[in-house]
């Protein structure tokens, strides 16, 4: 992560810190000297006002200042004030004072070399005075003799005095200069003149360190002493950052997990800062987000839903529609073949062609004929749709099935003799079912009818009714018999020999109207209905059915529960 809140901590610290030690170094560097310098000039001028205050006081008692210390002099420091004055600036201020009357017969001074202090002080004064005479800013140096030697009180030339003396600050009464000792190289800072009295004259010197040394010895203090608080506080800020960011970065992996839609996550600090509060806000959006998305989802599974039923009912309507098309359209076509016959004998009958009774009977035969198919069609259409739609309820009965079968059989036994069948019957009996014994019956009837008109070979139709067990029950008794648990089913079938139906026909045969052999179909008054019918029927009872191929054969079979 290059752009971590630790990092940026981290360098903003270290900018801020290298900042100020810049700062630090271009203060000592350009300011240290003369701030240094000031405070020595304050501390002579606070020197000078207080020594100033005490020589007031004297003067209103009719006394000097040298009276108040020979006063004071052998005595405590708590009992000799004016004495004490001088020693704390002495001590404290490292100022070395000497005062000499304006005659320069009495001195009083802090500093072991008064007397070379009262010289100089004797000499400023002198020069001064010589100064105000003579209007000049340069004077020349006397030679000055203290102990039997040759000391340089001023410089030798004025090159050299203005090397070794500079005025720093006048006041009137007194001036303050930075002076040069040769003797020891030092620099001093020197307050001379005379007090308000006008009569106490006084010298104040203090050493002055080396400036430049100073803050050359400063700025490499601070500058060291920099460096380490640098790296202190940049490992105390990097430390502080990571504890501060840690949260944060918990924060970010709870947003990130949100932004993946997962909302299990929960921020667990227990701060209550701003982050506490960030983490609690961030918590209650999550939970928030997570009902409105279920909610969501539930809506759209909902709507989905309906969207499917919405789907389901469109698909139904359009294959309605197209079963309707399909319905119009193959009526048309079963109808258009027997009104055009009937139609055309009509015609033929009405204009005589036909003028003999042998001709008139065919004709009409053909019209009754034809009629009687389109009776048949109509009827049969009739119960298909009130099957298919619900119309017809079932009258549900208790009968022998093997019965049923045999009465039929009986019914079309002059069927059976004009077609040559051979027929066999292998019956289970009793088989009594709950069903609508006439829609049974009806069923029954379309399969025999089917293998009466599609007769050939051996001309053999064998119809077998047995016992099964339900669906998906597989387990028998030790003789054979299902232990009748549960309601066994019946499974009725009629075979004929003849030619076997094409493969890809065999699931169509239950459409409406579809014929395999149409011309053949025809000729029987065939439409294409029967099998439709005992679709709907056998749906509406639950039951199975189905056609198959057999050697030589086809056989037609449904299944039904017992009662």
């Amino acid at each position: 992560m290059n752009h971590s809140i630790k990092r940026t901590f981290t360098l903003i610290f270290v900018a801020i810190v290298a900042a100020l030690l810049l700062t630090m170094y271009i203060v000592n560097r350009f300011f240290l000297q003369s701030y240094y310098m000031d405070r020595k000039i304050g501390m002579l001028n606070v020197a000078y006002e207080t020594i100033d205050k005490v020589v007031s006081i004297a003067q209103k008692n009719n006394e000097t200042v040298f009276d108040l210390i020979n006063e004071e002099y052998g005595q405590n420091v708590e009992d000799s004030p004016t004495i004490s004055i001088f020693r704390t600036l002495n001590e404290r201020s490292n100022i070395d004072i000497v005062l000499t009357d304006s005659t320069g017969t009495a001195m009083a001074s802090t500093s072991r070399e008064g007397e070379w202090l009262a010289m100089k002080l004797r000499l400023y004064l002198y020069y001064r005075d010589l100064m105000s005479e003579s209007k000049e800013l340069s004077v020349p140096r006397p030679a000055n003799q203290m102990n039997g030697s040759s000391a340089s009180v001023l410089p030798e030339s004025d090159e050299e005095r203005e090397s070794d003396i500079e005025i720093v600050q006048e006041n009137g009464n007194y001036t303050i200069q930075k002076y040069h000792d040769q003797r020891s190289d030092s620099v001093y800072l020197e307050s001379w003149g005379t007090f308000s009295d006008g009569s106490t004259n006084f010298l104040m010197s203090m050493p002055v360190a080396s400036i430049d040394e100073g803050v050359a010895v400063s700025s490499r203090f601070n500058l060291l002493s920099g460096m380490i608080i640098l790296v202190i506080g940049s490992i105390a800020v990097y430390l502080a950052s990571s504890r501060m960011t840690k949260p944060i970065n918990h924060l970010a992996h709870l947003a990130e997990r949100m932004s993946m839609l997962d909302f299990s996550a929960r921020y667990e600090g227990r701060s209550q800062d701003e982050i506490g509060l960030l983490g609690a806000s961030m918590n209650t959006m999550s939970e928030r987000l997570e009902q409105t998305i279920e909610q969501l989802r539930d809506a759209n599974v909902q709507l989905q839903d309906a969207n499917d039923r919405l789907q389901e009912d469109i698909s139904q309507k359009e294959k309605i529609d197209e079963m309707r098309k399909e319905f119009i359209a193959n009526v048309s076509h079963e109808l258009k073949t027997p009104i055009a016959l009937i139609e055309g004998y009509a015609e033929g009958l009405a204009e005589g062609i036909a003028d003999d009774k042998e001709s008139r009977d065919y004709y009409c035969g053909v019209i009754v004929d034809e009629s009687a198919k389109m009776n048949k069609m109509v009827r049969q259409l009739t119960s298909l749709i009130s099957y298919e739609f619900g119309a017809a309820g079932l009258e549900m009965t208790e009968f022998d099935l093997s019965e049923l079968v045999k009465s039929v059989v009986s019914s079309n036994r002059l069927k059976l003799e004009e077609s040559g069948a051979v027929l066999t019957m292998d019956l289970v009996a009793p088989a009594v079912i709950r069903a609508d014994e006439f829609k049974i019956e009806e069923v029954f009837t379309n399969f025999m009818s089917n293998a009466l008109h599609h007769l050939e070979g051996e001309r053999r139709i064998i119809i077998k009714l047995r016992e099964e067990p339900p669906a998906g029950e597989q387990e028998e008794t030790g003789n054979g018999a299902f232990d009748g648990s549960s309601k066994t089913e019946y499974r009725l079938s009629v075979y004929n020999d003849g030619e076997p139906i094409p493969v890809e026909s065999l699931p169509l045969v239950w459409d409406k109207f579809y014929k395999v052999d149409k011309a053949r179909t025809r000729a029987y008054g065939g439409s294409g209905i029967g099998l439709s019918i005992v679709k709907a029927i056998m749906d509406a009872h639950g039951g199975t059915y189905g056609v198959r191929n057999i050697e030589n054969g086809v056989e037609f079979w449904f299944t039904i529960k017992s009662a």
